[in-house]
């Protein structure tokens, strides 16, 4: 089957799905819709997928550009005369192949564009309503997916749920592991953007490292990786609060290097305000790592406190100060944790195995 595969971009995300799409009978082509300011993905597109040249995918895609990228799609959709196509996030890639009116589209949800996305406005509320009747077939990765999903109007038995996972032969434990009593590390990966909560992480980084200084605790350190808008913003709070010396900031790591970057943690850090299942979190838990999140549904799904790691009411700082202390009170326990976390991946969050399920969803759509 030719299946044509239109994203937003070329993430790691998009490299894990061609690459797996490549290694199947299907043949697939790909379109990017924009280009944003920095690399998502570091790896080349595999060479058995054709990339399709339109007028697209060169710089960032605005509303002010619908029209004459609706246009070209068409183009490029009755030129490649693809067979299915399988398109997100559903308020951008899904709603252009929704509005060119090909079938049948199989739309995929970021997570971000029925979560965050589509309450903002009534327009948006409206593309995402328009784009789901016309999609044949849904592919979430989280049940608070699923349940939006339906919310806005798709058929539950249309919808495949299944976590995008990782590779868990790559994000494996440590070999061995640190037994560095006088330091603690704890790690962040998501981008510096409002949504990520990365300032909330900041503050209560800063409280935390105070306490455990002023009652000769462990030294206190944070890794974080990327980089985004509240740049500024961050180096402020740590350097307002004295602990600038205590956060290391590598940039953009590869995925090559980012197992490295988990095994040197004692914990892993997210203060995401909004998720589905969040890959960063799967690699954690993958490499060993417990983690400490915001406790929105996306996470339940994941983090059984005391098990596999901890919740914090989304966006305390207060508590989430006193959740980084009790771990660092509690990290005898980091490495029992650890292997339940590592567990868990193999079980629930192996890609290679959750993969398969997509085909579910093809066939879903073929039948419609």
């Amino acid at each position: 089957m030719h299946i044509l595969y239109f994203s937003r971009d070329y993430s790691t995300h998009d490299h894990r799905f061609l690459s797996s799409l490549a290694r199947t009978d299907h043949r697939v082509s790909y379109l990017r819709l924009e280009r944003r300011g920095h690399q998502l993905e570091d790896r080349p597109l595999p060479p058995e997928i054709e990339q399709v040249a339109w007028k697209g995918g060169q710089s960032p895609a605005t509303l002010g550009h619908g029209l004459r990228l609706l246009a070209d799609l068409t183009r490029v959709i009755n030129r490649i005369q693809p067979e299915l196509i399988l398109a997100g996030p559903i308020q951008r890639s899904a709603f252009l192949v929704a509005l060119s009116g090909f079938m049948p589209l199989v739309s995929m949800s970021w997570g971000y564009d029925l979560i965050h996305d589509a309450p903002r406005s009534t327009f948006w509320r409206r593309a995402t309503r328009y784009t789901l009747k016309r999609s044949a077939a849904l592919v979430g990765d989280s049940d608070v997916i699923r349940q939006l999903a339906i919310h806005y109007g798709m058929p539950a038995d249309h919808i495949v749920t299944f976590p995008w996972g990782v590779d868990i032969q790559h994000f494996n434990i440590p070999s061995s592991e640190s037994t560095d009593k006088d330091t603690f590390t704890l790690l962040s990966t998501r981008g510096w953007e409002p949504i990520y909560g990365v300032d909330v992480i900041a503050q209560a980084f800063v409280r935390a490292a105070r306490q455990l200084a002023e009652n000769h605790g462990p030294q206190l350190r944070l890794v974080m990786l990327g980089n985004g808008s509240q740049a500024k913003l961050l180096h402020q709070i740590f350097q307002k609060g004295g602990v600038t010396d205590n956060v290391s900031f590598p940039g953009q790591v590869g995925h090559t290097d980012l197992p490295c970057y988990y095994h040197m943690a004692d914990l892993y850090l997210s203060a995401s305000h909004s998720d589905g299942t969040s890959i960063s979190l799967l690699e954690a838990l993958a490499c060993g790592r417990p983690a400490l999140v915001s406790d929105i549904p996306g996470n339940r799904e994941w983090i059984t406190p005391g098990e596999t790691g901890w919740l914090f009411p989304d966006g305390d700082v207060d508590l989430l100060t006193q959740a980084i202390l009790d771990a660092v009170a509690r990290r005898d326990q980091l490495v029992k944790m650890g292997r339940r976390a590592r567990w868990l991946a193999e079980l629930r969050a192996n890609w290679d195995k959750n993969f398969c399920e997509l085909e579910k969803a093809f066939q879903i759509a073929l039948h419609h």
